[in-house]
């Protein structure tokens, strides 16, 4: 019997309308391990089938049971976007109806009425979002039985994108909350995901505790080939700092120049001319994503490319889209792009990456490296889903104009070695493993208080092994869950309360927290900071980065040194650095892996030559690699600079900024640019001393590092951790100490 012989009659019969020839091959996979229960990981590429692959043996399974056992949903599908479950609920519709199974819809955009009815009378398929799913514990938490205790499975759409994020913590200690309500051992899940460099962290994060019991399902659809290029821009510096350490033109003035006929020296164009050309040159009149990092950055270039089209008297194709704006907005983008035949190009964020319909656009591009790899095989998955049409990606790096007295790491030309490098890892089928270990003791906190809403009320032993030990937060144990209760049930936080009888109960802060819509998400938008000099302030900037006084930071196109750090009142206060400007990566750049980084060194090092390299991208290239012969930066990674020093160690941005900080616990005055640690005011011989000492040393001890940062919060209720554990957070969750010997060892050749 074929795979397709085994789905229900009504199955075939819709696939049969489809007028489909065969199966896709990870559905041809994926058939027969959905038909025999367990939980899956289903993984291919963007636009290979893996919904069907899901979709179309469940409900074969539901189907298949003469008589359901009790009323409920038969299946839960958990997505991470409203948009995606739209696009879900029109792909999968008319299926259902074929076979005669409900379909709800279950997001804040839908009606209540319509909630009501899938409540009062569940069954069939639900799509939702994991908030959603959440408020409906909480807030009839008595339901969740007759709700969900008939499930056949739980689907989690995109799991590739809550590994290792708060939002997947929370995700999974709902999907165990559900299987204790529904008084079930277990619950079969299927786990849709992009392809993983360790696909065992997908087979985990769907059944924390239970990965090696996970059937993977592997799809190798060849897809239709790739077209990439990088695209180089040397680009002349036009607003230099001063060498008095002057900050320039205020934002005020600068607006004020732009305002006046004639230009001032210090205007820079916001997107340089040629990248602007040729971005005009090679998008318009076609259906493209263009990827440009910030919010601020996608709106400067769907303005400029805009102006470009009036200037010429053509109609608008560029438009913006990104979180900020209203869903209207962003959905008449997404439709233009799915449905309109006119060529029409979204400037955006990462808003675009994941699996929402937009239809095949003809190509993707994509300002700077990005932020992973991981993301840029995404955005790859976005084109060439028509057959005999290939995913096209350019890759625009644009990089500064080398004068007289540059940087020596400016020579480098880091961002384009960070985007061939990004490039060859895609090759080689390695991408970023999600980051696991934490302890989320934020995410642990909104979890401890959403049980207590959904039971009204739980003994602490039960919470611990509810939410620790059969539940995602297994790095947790007793004494430290009894030490974030107390931190929590303190005087001065009053989250939670303890009962005469023994239960945890909300407090009174807790009441005020709880009561609001917005608990439901576990995410939050990284806190912004006002940046202050003197008495103005210069803007604001959301602090997502480790920072500390004393080291130096790039804001409004100006280097200054960070005088103090107000996480109360959320101020930066700082002071112009008389330096020149360090390498400005791509929009989005959020920090490197340690992969990418050494692949960065094996490029700067070799001789490799890259076919998918322009005429002025090669140039770069050449130009990088004369100057890291130049440097001797293979023997000689300690580097002086002007009164300082610059080190290269060549690993990810965690470890760099754990080793600049573990430097400035030893006194010196040390930030990290980019890929490299500057070290101001010292000698080199100095620098070296010391990490010859700490790379012959046991790893330091994390408290002066972890004193040395500022804490921003970062998840959405670190503000109510006690200090003990928030600097517990932070050694675990954003610094590396242990790595400290083994980086420093790195520098000074040393490997005792």
């Amino acid at each position: 019997m074929s795979n397709l012989d085994r789905l229900a009659e009504p199955v075939r019969r819709w696939i049969w309308q489809q007028q489909w020839t065969k199966l896709r091959d990870v559905q041809e996979k994926a058939i027969p391990a959905v038909l025999a229960g367990g939980d899956v990981v289903v993984s291919a590429k963007t636009a290979a089938g893996k919904t069907e692959a899901a979709i179309l043996p469940l409900l074969t399974r539901v189907l298949g049971r003469e008589e359901r056992e009790a009323a409920g949903f038969a299946i839960l599908w958990v997505s991470p976007l409203k948009a995606l479950i739209n696009d879900q609920f029109s792909r999968m519709e008319a299926l259902c109806e074929t076979c005669s199974v409900p379909l709800h819809r279950w997001h804040g955009d839908v009606s209540a009425s319509a909630k009501k009815r899938a409540r009062e009378r569940p069954s069939g398929v639900v799509l939702i979002t994991p908030e959603s799913l959440e408020a409906t514990l909480v807030r009839r938490g008595r339901e969740a039985g007759r709700l969900f205790g008939d499930l056949d499975a739980i689907v989690v759409d995109e799991l590739h994108a809550f590994i290792g994020s708060e939002r997947g913590m929370q995700l999974q200690s709902i999907l165990t909350r559900i299987e204790v309500a529904a008084g079930r051992e277990r619950i079969d899940r299927i786990g849709l995901s992009a392809t993983l460099g360790d696909m065992w962290l997908a087979a985990e994060a769907l059944r924390p505790g239970g990965g090696d019991r996970v059937t993977l399902v592997d799809g190798l659809d060849p897809g239709n080939g790739v077209r990439l290029q990088i695209r180089g821009y040397e680009i002349a510096r036009s607003r230099p700092l001063p060498e008095d350490g002057k900050a320039g033109p205020t934002n005020d003035e600068a607006e004020e120049a732009k305002d006046s006929s004639t230009p001032t020296e210090t205007e820079a164009p916001l997107v340089p001319k040629p990248v602007a050309d040729d971005l005009f040159r090679l998008l318009r009149g076609r259906s493209n994503l263009l990827f440009a990092g910030s919010r601020d950055r996608v709106e400067v270039y769907a303005d400029t490319l805009r102006a470009m089209c009036e200037d010429q008297r053509l109609p608008n194709e560029f438009f913006p889209h990104h979180g900020n704006l209203s869903k209207a907005e962003r959905e008449d983008v997404e439709t233009r792009l799915r449905d309109d035949p006119r060529p029409t190009t979204a400037v955006a964020t990462t808003t675009l990456e994941l699996g929402i319909d937009i239809g095949d656009v003809d190509g993707v591009a994509q300002i700077g490296p990005g932020s992973s790899v991981a993301s840029m095989r995404q955005r790859l998955g976005r084109s060439g889903r028509r057959a005999g049409k290939p995913s096209v990606l350019r890759i625009f790096a644009v990089e500064d104009a080398i004068g007289p007295g540059g940087s020596p790491v400016d020579r480098l030309h880091l961002d384009l070695v960070q985007s061939i490098a990004m490039v060859e890892c895609l090759k080689d089928g390695w991408c970023e493993p999600p980051s696991i270990g934490g302890l989320h003791l934020s995410t642990l906190i909104h979890q401890i208080l959403a049980v207590i809403c959904q039971t009204g009320g739980i003994r602490p032993t039960t919470a611990w092994r509810l939410l620790c030990e059969r539940g995602p937060f297994r790095t947790v144990d007793r004494a430290l869950f009894v030490e974030l209760l107390r931190g929590i049930a303190a005087p001065d936080v009053r989250l939670v309360e303890q009962s005469p009888e023994g239960l945890l109960m909300i407090g009174e802060e807790g009441e005020h927290v709880t009561a609001t819509h917005d608990f439901y998400a576990v995410f939050a938008t990284p806190e912004e900071y006002r940046i202050v000099h003197g008495s103005r302030t210069l803007g604001t900037k959301p602090m997502d980065q480790t920072i500390a006084p004393g080291q130096t930071m790039i804001f409004a196109g100006r280097r200054w040194r960070i005088v103090e750090v107000d996480d109360r009142a959320r101020v930066v206060t700082v002071k112009p650095a008389k330096k020149a400007l360090p390498p400005a990566f791509g929009g989005d750049w959020a920090g490197a892996h340690d992969r990418i980084v050494e692949t960065m060194r094996a490029v700067l090092a070799g001789e490799e030559t890259y076919a998918y390299l322009d005429a002025t991208a090669e140039k770069l290239l050449a130009d990088a690699r004369e100057a890291w012969r130049d440097l001797a930066l293979a023997t000689t990674p300690i580097l002086s600079s002007g009164r300082g020093v610059v080190l290269f160690p060549w690993v990810g941005t965690r470890k760099l900024e754990t080793l600049a900080l573990a430097l400035m616990a030893r006194d010196f005055v040390a930030s990290v640019d980019g890929h490299v640690i500057e070290v101001d005011d010292a000698h080199p011989k100095a620098v070296a001393e010391v990490l010859a000492e700490m790379a012959a040393s046991p790893p330091p001890d994390p408290q002066p590092i972890v004193d040395r940062v500022a804490k921003p919060v970062r998840a959405k209720f670190d503000g109510f951790l006690p200090k003990g554990l928030m600097d517990l957070v932070t050694a675990i969750e954003r610094l590396d100490v242990a790595s400290v010997p083994e980086v420093a060892a790195r520098l000074v050749g040393s490997r005792d």
